[in-house]
This record gives C-alpha cells, sequence and structure tokens, in this order.
C-alpha cells in the first residue's frame, strides 16, 4: 500500500491554506499546515454526537458545527432520536470534497432529506437563531477551545459565545463540544449555563485523550 500523502486538493480558504491528502486508503484535510483530521478513526467524534443525541429532548432536532469528513453526520443520521439535521460549515471546499472524495465514506450522508447544510460562521448562526430552536447542538469547529484553528473562533468558547449556544437550546437541550485535550476552563463556563455539566474521554494512540464536553438543561434566561 502507498503510504505517501498525495494531494487530491490544495485551495485557500477563510483560514487560510486547506489540503486535502490522500494517505493509502484514507484522507486527511490539513489547514496552514496543521492536520485537522482524517478519515481513519472518528470514534470521538461519533461520540460527540451520539451522547448529545442519547440526551436531548425531541423532537429531535440537532446543529452541527463543522462538517469535517462527514463521519459526525454520519452518525447523527444514525441515531434514532435524531429527526433533523443542520451543518454549518463556513469552508465551501469541505462542503465541496464531502459531496465528492469523502462521500462514500459516510454514505454521501449530505443527501440525507433530513440535512440541511449552511456556508456560513457557525458562531453568526447561533447568534441568529430563535431561543430553542435546536435540541442538540455540537460543535466540532477546532481542535479545541484552546487550540483553535482561526483566532476568530475564539467566541464560540466565550461566556458570551456560550449563552448564546444555550438560548438557541430547547429546554432539556444539549450542548456538545468536542476536544483534543482536556479543557477545565471550557468545563468551568459550561457548569454556570448547564444544570448537569460531564466529561466523556476517548483515548488516542498517543498524548492526551479527546474529549467530548456536555452541558444539558440550559439555565433559563442566560
Amino acid at each position: 500500500m502507498n503510504t505517501e500523502a498525495q494531494v487530491v486538493e490544495r485551495t485557500t480558504g477563510h483560514a487560510g491554506e486547506l489540503v486535502l491528502r490522500r494517505v493509502g486508503d484514507h484522507h486527511e484535510i490539513v489547514a496552514n499546515g496543521v492536520f485537522l483530521m482524517d478519515t481513519r478513526g472518528g470514534r470521538s467524534e461519533r461520540l460527540l454526537v451520539s451522547a448529545a443525541a442519547d440526551r436531548m429532548p425531541p423532537p429531535g432536532r440537532m446543529l452541527i458545527g463543522g462538517l469535517g469528513v462527514g463521519f459526525s453526520l454520519a452518525a447523527a443520521l444514525a441515531h434514532p432520536a435524531v429527526t433533523a439535521v443542520d451543518v454549518v460549515e463556513r469552508e465551501g471546499a469541505v462542503i465541496r470534497w464531502n459531496h465528492g472524495h469523502l462521500a462514500p465514506l459516510h454514505g454521501d450522508a449530505l443527501a440525507d432529506p433530513r440535512v440541511t447544510v449552511h456556508e456560513a460562521d457557525v458562531a453568526d448562526l447561533i447568534a441568529a437563531a430563535e431561543p430553542g430552536s435546536f435540541d442538540a447542538i455540537c460543535l466540532d469547529t477546532d481542535n479545541g477551545p484552546d487550540w483553535l484553528v482561526s483566532p476568530a473562533n475564539a467566541r464560540l468558547y466565550t461566556d458570551s459565545g456560550l449563552s448564546a449556544a444555550a438560548r438557541a437550546l430547547s429546554p432539556g437541550g444539549v450542548l456538545a463540544v468536542w476536544s483534543a485535550a482536556p479543557s477545565p476552563a471550557l468545563v468551568a463556563r459550561m457548569g454556570g449555563l448547564f444544570t448537569d455539566v460531564a466529561t466523556r474521554e476517548v483515548p488516542v494512540e498517543r498524548g492526551a485523550p479527546d474529549v467530548v464536553t456536555l452541558g444539558a438543561g440550559p439555565r433559563g434566561e442566560v
């Protein structure tokens, strides 16, 4: 098997250079030389969605911030509690790759009639959402609040950004945030906004575990 990385496409996005690479049977997405994700596993990305869907109330409207390689979306569509998914991805190239090169890897999830795709900034969409618009919000836009793809994404994890997410959730709704490492500061901020905050860790081969932080039950007016 050829294990040398081959560039499938190189383009310029909102955060700078974006590269889709193929290594053997797998694909990788790299932003400004920083590895973001690949198609080798996806266990923690699936957990992000399934853990939120397990706890969210009906009717099961989910917002996913960050399309990536489509594994989170595929996991949402496979969950019986999910009835509709809004996927927000600001990089048009990532959406196009998921319609093309990556589609066979997630069963062409973007073609599912339950899916609405927004080429937009997820922070803007959440801020503009009507209160109670979603039953779960899953954020996988960075390598976590402490390792940003773009400095502008920091606003998602501030008190005001997390408050906007809490307002956009229905009573009993769930916010789930993916991180490449534990983030005690994020847990503390979410503790002031949700009645129940928990973390789930997924071991990785090297380094700190991937972490999903869950906040359930927004505390009324926030």
